[in-house]
């Protein structure tokens, strides 16, 4: 059964699921709703075995400008993102690989959100901006421990802290997005990059993400390799891992 949704479309391209942020009169800004529909079609995607990654973008001219202030703000209040994203991080750390096309400014929560994806490729010209501290609050998401993981301390003190807006080329040198390409290639440059994922185990895809978590702040070495030996067991007992090395045995006959 497909499901409609009102704030998102969604899209099989083969083994890639495409996720469109569709509200372009307001550039996408993120409501709690939006967040929802995005949980629970990512939800259905990890479920359907047809689908090996997922790819997420814009509509119109945006990606999204942030938290839609007339949605998610509501007097003394403030955001109340925390209710209304639940555990978004982990959320997509054990999902299937998932990277964004950002086709558009990417605002607030609008980079925030992607950041604990897998990859991120950007239009070039693309506006990014971590703008919480021009709002008096502060980034949300753990993207606090994304921006440094993906940019360094100085990059990342200097986007949170200033909240100042840089272009495409700019997030990609300082490593907050992996691909620049031109405008119109974006959302077929980021589901080629996914198909390339998406056509691995996806047992060991997931065992690599949840390493790749556990593991990037990780300070005791012997710790990360004992997690690394056993995920490696796990995946090394599976259909998948034998039968890659018996076509690459009947290769090399």
């Amino acid at each position: 059964m497909t499901t409609t949704y009102e704030q998102i479309l969604t899209e099989p391209r083969d083994n890639v699921l495409l996720i469109t942020l569709n509200r372009p009169d307001r550039l996408n800004a993120w409501t709690p709703q939006m967040m929802r529909e995005l949980t629970a079609a990512i939800t259905a995607a990890n479920d359907d075995p047809a689908i090996g990654a997922i790819v997420m973008t814009g509509s119109g001219r945006g990606f999204c400008a942030g938290a839609d202030m007339e949605s998610v703000f509501s007097g003394a209040g403030g955001a109340d993102v925390e209710n209304s994203a639940g555990n978004w991080v982990e959320f997509c750390r054990q999902s299937k690989p998932l990277v964004a096309a950002l086709n558009g400014a990417a605002i607030g929560v609008g980079i925030t959100m992607v950041v604990p994806f897998d990859q991120i490729v950007a239009a070039d010209g693309v506006k990014i901006s971590v703008r919480f501290a021009k709002l008096g609050i502060v980034p949300e998401l753990a993207s606090t421990h994304f921006l440094v993981s993906r940019c360094g301390y100085g990059a990342a003190s200097w986007l949170a802290l200033s909240g100042e807006t840089i272009l495409a080329d700019e997030a990609q040198r300082i490593g907050l997005v992996d691909v620049v390409c031109a405008p119109d290639d974006v959302v077929e440059t980021a589901v080629a990059r996914a198909g390339i994922l998406a056509a691995n185990s996806p047992l060991a895809l997931r065992l690599i993400k949840e390493l790749l978590t556990q593991n990037a702040a990780e300070t005791d070495l012997n710790a990360a390799q004992v997690r690394e030996f056993k995920a490696l067991a796990t995946a090394s007992a599976s259909p998948e891992h034998r039968a890659a090395i018996k076509a690459f045995l009947e290769r090399s006959r």
